[in-house]
């Protein structure tokens, strides 16, 4: 077992992480009365970066990026509603609503204008953004998203988005990586259920499943619309959501660029840290 990785996979999975806590002031905003919890990066007079997570995800999920991105931008990272340590009330949660939340956080902290960078779900909240807001928008980095009607839909997997077992949480970790030390790991099996009972966004997640049966608020017959410069990044062993996803994207939208990394999961942006910062970087600075 490599104890590197194992170690890493911890930050990444609790984002209230010593390391990452220190290096970044976590703060908070008030947006439809929600207290919504981001931390802050960077030169402020740069360009501004947003930085979305996937379902179940915190600011965590960006700690290998925060960093390389601040060097030379104006980085935000949040906790959606009802995620992380930000308030999670009752509420019909679907993207759609996020994409509203998004804006009104961009309001209150008067950021007119962001690219916006965002995994799995957050890649959803991204395209929708580009869509309903988008005078908001600068650029949209789409890292394994979600978005996408699954071609072989099954409401049993959908359930599975929600651990609330050790055998459901060692299905999605060879799911959700690539990396066998990430994927095989007993500790860490036990270190994501306790994660799932610490956040107690299980509630969050179910609303959001129940939305994704309605099947609300999915991109398919709309990436069209999509007029902001796009750059779509893959894991080419995601087994959540299928590298034909990626090839959806990029035909749909005109104009983007594909990425698609070798030996990496659904969570490029960890498990291929190093080349998904540059790859990012390079996007944002055409």
């Amino acid at each position: 077992m490599n104890r590197k990785l194992v170690f890493i996979l911890s930050i990444f999975l609790l984002s209230s992480v010593t390391a990452f806590a220190q290096a970044t002031q976590e703060k908070s905003v008030t947006v439809f009365g929600a207290k919504i919890n981001y931390v802050e990066l960077g030169d402020a007079s740069k360009s501004k970066v947003i930085l979305l997570h996937g379902l179940g995800g915190s600011i965590g999920n960006w700690s290998s990026n925060t960093a390389a991105f601040a060097a030379s931008h104006h980085v935000f990272a949040l906790d959606q509603v009802g995620f992380g340590k930000s308030d999670k009330p009752f509420m019909k949660y679907r993207v759609a609503m996020y994409v509203d939340f998004l804006d009104k956080f961009m309001s209150e902290l008067k950021i007119e204008k962001a690219s916006l960078v965002g995994n799995s779900m957050g890649g959803w909240v991204a395209g929708l953004m580009a869509i309903k807001y988008p005078n908001r928008v600068e650029k949209i980095v789409l890292a394994d998203a979600a978005g996408i009607v699954p071609a072989n839909y099954s409401e049993a997997d959908v359930y599975q988005l929600n651990n609330s077992t050790r055998d459901e949480i060692r299905a999605n970790l060879k799911r959700i990586f690539a990396t066998p030390a990430l994927q095989n790991n007993e500790a860490l099996v036990d270190q994501f259920l306790t994660q799932r009972v610490m956040t107690n966004d299980g509630g969050t997640i179910n609303a959001l499943i129940e939305s994704i049966k309605r099947k609300e608020d999915f991109l398919n017959g709309r990436l069209g619309e999509i007029k902001k410069p796009t750059l779509i990044i893959w894991g080419k062993q995601d087994g959540l959501l299928p590298v034909a996803d990626a090839y959806t994207f990029n035909k749909g939208i005109a104009g983007s660029e594909l990425i698609v990394f070798d030996d990496c999961g659904h969570v490029p942006q960890f498990e291929k840290a190093s080349d998904f910062n540059k790859a990012v970087l390079a996007f944002l600075a055409k």
